[in-house]
Protein backbone atom coordinates (compact mmCIF):
# COMPACT_ATOMS: atom_id res chain seq x y z
CA UNK A 1 0.00 0.00 0.00
CA UNK A 2 1.76 3.48 -1.03
CA UNK A 3 1.81 6.07 1.06
CA UNK A 4 -0.53 8.61 -1.15
CA UNK A 5 -3.17 6.83 -2.94
CA UNK A 6 -5.45 8.63 -5.94
CA UNK A 7 -8.41 6.93 -6.78
CA UNK A 8 -10.13 8.43 -10.01
CA UNK A 9 -10.01 11.79 -9.16
CA UNK A 10 -12.44 14.08 -10.19
CA UNK A 11 -12.50 17.69 -9.14
CA UNK A 12 -14.68 20.60 -10.80
CA UNK A 13 -14.45 24.65 -9.86
CA UNK A 14 -17.37 25.69 -7.53
CA UNK A 15 -18.95 26.71 -10.63
CA UNK A 16 -19.19 23.04 -11.39
CA UNK A 17 -16.20 23.29 -14.28
CA UNK A 18 -14.72 19.70 -14.31
CA UNK A 19 -10.77 20.32 -14.41
CA UNK A 20 -9.53 17.13 -13.32
CA UNK A 21 -10.85 14.23 -15.37
CA UNK A 22 -10.22 10.97 -13.38
CA UNK A 23 -6.95 10.92 -12.01
CA UNK A 24 -5.37 7.55 -10.81
CA UNK A 25 -1.82 8.32 -9.54
CA UNK A 26 0.06 6.44 -5.98
CA UNK A 27 3.31 8.35 -4.39
CA UNK A 28 5.24 6.59 -1.61
CA UNK A 29 8.60 7.54 0.22
CA UNK A 30 11.55 7.69 -1.32
CA UNK A 31 10.26 8.09 -4.51
CA UNK A 32 10.08 11.91 -7.02
CA UNK A 33 7.12 11.88 -9.13
CA UNK A 34 6.82 14.34 -11.86
CA UNK A 35 3.50 15.66 -13.17
CA UNK A 36 4.62 17.49 -16.31
CA UNK A 37 1.83 19.53 -18.47
CA UNK A 38 1.21 22.16 -20.70
CA UNK A 39 -0.28 25.44 -19.59
CA UNK A 40 -4.16 25.48 -18.55
CA UNK A 41 -4.03 21.42 -18.70
CA UNK A 42 -4.96 21.30 -14.54
CA UNK A 43 -2.07 20.33 -12.70
CA UNK A 44 -1.99 23.11 -10.20
CA UNK A 45 -5.97 22.70 -9.91
CA UNK A 46 -4.86 18.92 -8.88
CA UNK A 47 -2.55 20.36 -6.12
CA UNK A 48 -4.94 22.21 -4.60
CA UNK A 49 -7.49 19.66 -4.32
CA UNK A 50 -4.92 17.15 -2.97
CA UNK A 51 -4.29 19.66 -0.44
CA UNK A 52 -8.17 20.75 0.45
CA UNK A 53 -8.45 23.97 -1.05
CA UNK A 54 -12.24 24.62 -0.11
CA UNK A 55 -12.54 26.58 -3.89
CA UNK A 56 -11.77 23.15 -5.68
CA UNK A 57 -14.79 20.16 -5.37
CA UNK A 58 -13.97 17.04 -5.30
CA UNK A 59 -16.64 15.45 -7.37
CA UNK A 60 -15.93 11.81 -7.62
CA UNK A 61 -12.58 9.55 -6.36
CA UNK A 62 -10.35 9.14 -3.30
CA UNK A 63 -7.68 10.49 -2.30
CA UNK A 64 -6.24 7.96 0.64
CA UNK A 65 -3.14 8.60 3.00
CA UNK A 66 -2.00 5.01 4.59
CA UNK A 67 -4.88 3.50 3.29
CA UNK A 68 -7.51 6.28 5.67
CA UNK A 69 -10.08 8.37 3.20
CA UNK A 70 -8.91 11.63 3.65
CA UNK A 71 -11.00 13.06 0.89
CA UNK A 72 -13.52 15.00 3.77
CA UNK A 73 -10.70 16.08 5.71
CA UNK A 74 -9.71 19.83 5.51
CA UNK A 75 -6.22 20.93 5.05
CA UNK A 76 -5.20 20.89 8.43
CA UNK A 77 -5.97 17.47 8.92
CA UNK A 78 -4.31 16.35 5.78
CA UNK A 79 -1.51 18.67 6.89
CA UNK A 80 -0.93 16.63 10.04
CA UNK A 81 -0.90 13.63 8.30
CA UNK A 82 1.91 14.46 6.77
CA UNK A 83 1.00 16.30 3.59
CA UNK A 84 2.77 19.51 2.46
CA UNK A 85 2.01 21.84 -0.71
CA UNK A 86 4.61 24.46 -1.99
CA UNK A 87 2.73 27.04 -3.59
CA UNK A 88 3.54 28.10 -7.21
CA UNK A 89 3.19 31.87 -5.90
CA UNK A 90 3.32 32.28 -2.14
CA UNK A 91 1.57 34.59 -0.30
CA UNK A 92 2.83 37.01 2.17
CA UNK A 93 1.95 36.86 5.97
CA UNK A 94 2.31 40.46 7.13
CA UNK A 95 2.78 40.55 10.88
CA UNK A 96 4.08 37.06 11.31
CA UNK A 97 7.18 36.77 10.95
CA UNK A 98 9.10 33.79 9.13
CA UNK A 99 10.11 32.59 12.82
CA UNK A 100 6.55 32.84 14.18
CA UNK A 101 5.16 30.94 11.36
CA UNK A 102 7.49 28.15 11.63
CA UNK A 103 7.44 27.54 15.22
CA UNK A 104 3.24 27.88 14.94
CA UNK A 105 3.23 25.07 12.33
CA UNK A 106 5.51 22.43 13.97
CA UNK A 107 3.91 22.89 17.09
CA UNK A 108 0.73 22.42 15.47
CA UNK A 109 1.40 19.24 14.15
CA UNK A 110 3.75 18.00 17.01
CA UNK A 111 0.08 18.65 18.70
CA UNK A 112 -1.91 16.77 16.37
CA UNK A 113 0.27 14.25 16.44
CA UNK A 114 0.05 13.45 20.35
CA UNK A 115 -3.55 13.25 20.63
CA UNK A 116 -4.41 17.18 21.23
CA UNK A 117 -1.69 17.46 23.97
CA UNK A 118 0.25 20.47 23.93
CA UNK A 119 3.84 19.16 22.91
CA UNK A 120 5.85 22.59 22.03
CA UNK A 121 9.49 22.29 20.37
CA UNK A 122 12.54 22.99 22.79
CA UNK A 123 13.27 26.79 21.35
CA UNK A 124 17.34 26.14 21.78
CA UNK A 125 16.08 22.79 19.79
CA UNK A 126 13.76 25.03 16.73
CA UNK A 127 16.39 27.76 16.78
CA UNK A 128 19.12 25.12 15.70
CA UNK A 129 17.38 23.36 13.32
CA UNK A 130 16.50 26.29 11.59
CA UNK A 131 19.64 27.79 11.17
CA UNK A 132 21.01 25.10 10.20
CA UNK A 133 18.77 24.68 7.53
CA UNK A 134 19.12 28.30 6.36
CA UNK A 135 22.42 27.67 6.14
CA UNK A 136 21.99 24.72 3.93
CA UNK A 137 19.90 26.31 1.57
CA UNK A 138 21.34 29.88 1.37
CA UNK A 139 18.67 31.53 3.12
CA UNK A 140 19.54 34.70 4.53
CA UNK A 141 19.28 34.64 8.68
CA UNK A 142 18.25 38.34 8.01
CA UNK A 143 14.72 36.57 6.89
CA UNK A 144 14.07 35.09 9.69
CA UNK A 145 12.81 38.40 11.37
CA UNK A 146 10.86 39.64 8.80
CA UNK A 147 7.66 39.31 7.98
CA UNK A 148 6.44 35.71 6.23
CA UNK A 149 6.95 36.36 1.83
CA UNK A 150 6.35 40.24 2.72
CA UNK A 151 9.67 42.11 -0.13
CA UNK A 152 10.36 38.61 -0.66
CA UNK A 153 12.03 38.44 -4.11
CA UNK A 154 10.70 35.32 -6.08
CA UNK A 155 13.71 33.52 -5.29
CA UNK A 156 13.68 34.27 -1.48
CA UNK A 157 9.83 33.08 -1.54
CA UNK A 158 10.61 29.55 -2.95
CA UNK A 159 13.67 28.97 -0.79
CA UNK A 160 11.25 29.62 2.13
CA UNK A 161 9.10 27.75 1.03
CA UNK A 162 11.59 24.35 1.06
CA UNK A 163 12.67 25.49 4.51
CA UNK A 164 9.30 25.52 5.83
CA UNK A 165 9.01 21.79 4.15
CA UNK A 166 12.76 20.85 5.43
CA UNK A 167 11.80 22.14 9.17
CA UNK A 168 7.65 20.74 9.10
CA UNK A 169 9.44 17.24 7.90
CA UNK A 170 6.79 16.00 5.43
CA UNK A 171 6.27 12.28 4.40
CA UNK A 172 4.87 13.87 1.28
CA UNK A 173 5.81 17.47 -0.51
CA UNK A 174 3.56 18.60 -3.38
CA UNK A 175 5.49 21.33 -5.24
CA UNK A 176 3.42 23.57 -7.59
CA UNK A 177 5.67 24.84 -10.05
CA UNK A 178 8.08 25.40 -7.52
CA UNK A 179 10.75 26.25 -10.86
CA UNK A 180 8.54 29.31 -11.99
CA UNK A 181 10.46 32.37 -12.17
CA UNK A 182 13.62 31.29 -10.40
CA UNK A 183 17.28 31.74 -12.05
CA UNK A 184 19.52 28.87 -12.36
CA UNK A 185 21.30 28.92 -9.31
CA UNK A 186 18.52 29.41 -7.19
CA UNK A 187 16.80 26.76 -8.53
CA UNK A 188 19.69 24.19 -8.09
CA UNK A 189 19.83 25.14 -4.63
CA UNK A 190 15.69 24.79 -4.43
CA UNK A 191 15.86 21.68 -5.97
CA UNK A 192 19.17 19.69 -4.52
CA UNK A 193 17.42 21.21 -1.09
CA UNK A 194 14.20 18.68 -2.12
CA UNK A 195 16.23 16.09 -3.13
CA UNK A 196 18.10 15.67 -0.07
CA UNK A 197 14.93 15.55 1.68
CA UNK A 198 14.06 12.63 -0.64
CA UNK A 199 14.15 8.87 1.34
CA UNK A 200 12.57 7.06 3.58
CA UNK A 201 10.35 9.53 5.44
CA UNK A 202 9.53 11.97 2.53
CA UNK A 203 8.36 11.49 -1.20
CA UNK A 204 7.21 14.07 -3.75
CA UNK A 205 4.62 15.20 -6.06
CA UNK A 206 6.96 17.37 -8.24
CA UNK A 207 4.33 19.40 -10.91
CA UNK A 208 6.45 21.26 -13.63
CA UNK A 209 5.52 22.98 -16.80
CA UNK A 210 9.18 22.52 -17.88
CA UNK A 211 11.87 20.01 -17.54
CA UNK A 212 14.48 22.18 -16.14
CA UNK A 213 13.95 21.39 -12.08
CA UNK A 214 14.32 18.04 -13.51
CA UNK A 215 17.95 18.39 -13.86
CA UNK A 216 18.92 18.71 -10.45
CA UNK A 217 15.65 16.50 -8.93
CA UNK A 218 15.64 13.19 -10.94
CA UNK A 219 12.35 11.69 -11.18
CA UNK A 220 11.55 7.96 -10.51
CA UNK A 221 8.87 8.40 -12.68
CA UNK A 222 6.71 11.17 -15.30
CA UNK A 223 3.48 11.56 -15.92
CA UNK A 224 2.03 13.58 -18.76
CA UNK A 225 -1.09 15.51 -17.47
CA UNK A 226 -2.98 17.02 -20.70
CA UNK A 227 -6.96 18.09 -20.31
CA UNK A 228 -7.16 16.92 -16.45
CA UNK A 229 -5.87 13.36 -17.50
CA UNK A 230 -2.51 11.40 -17.02
CA UNK A 231 -2.11 10.37 -20.59
CA UNK A 232 1.09 9.19 -20.58
CA UNK A 233 3.68 7.52 -17.80
CA UNK A 234 7.15 6.55 -18.09
CA UNK A 235 10.14 7.39 -16.40
CA UNK A 236 13.19 10.32 -16.74
CA UNK A 237 13.20 9.70 -20.52
CA UNK A 238 10.30 10.57 -20.91
CA UNK A 239 10.24 14.03 -18.84
CA UNK A 240 13.57 14.53 -21.83
CA UNK A 241 11.44 13.75 -24.87
CA UNK A 242 9.08 16.48 -23.64
CA UNK A 243 11.80 18.88 -23.55
CA UNK A 244 12.63 18.21 -27.32
CA UNK A 245 9.11 17.52 -28.54
CA UNK A 246 6.79 19.31 -26.48
CA UNK A 247 3.18 18.60 -25.71
CA UNK A 248 1.63 18.49 -28.98
CA UNK A 249 1.66 14.63 -29.99
CA UNK A 250 -0.44 14.21 -26.85
CA UNK A 251 -2.53 17.67 -27.36
CA UNK A 252 -5.92 16.23 -29.00
CA UNK A 253 -6.10 18.35 -32.32
CA UNK A 254 -8.45 21.08 -32.91
CA UNK A 255 -11.43 20.53 -34.78
CA UNK A 256 -11.68 23.31 -37.78
CA UNK A 257 -14.95 24.09 -39.01
CA UNK A 258 -15.53 24.65 -42.82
Amino acid sequence: MALLEIKNLHVALEDGTEIVKGVDLTVDTNQVHAVMGPNGSGKSTLAYALMGHPAYVITEGEILIDGDNVTESGADARAHRGLFLAFQYPHAVPGVTVTSFLRSAINATRKARAGGKEDPVPIPEFRKELLAQMDRLKVSRELASRYLNEGFSGGEKKRVEILQMAMLKPRIAVLDETDSGLDIDALRIVAEGVQNLIGPEMGALVITHYQRILNFLTPDFVHVFVGGRIVEEGGPELAQKLEREGYEAFTPAEVVEA
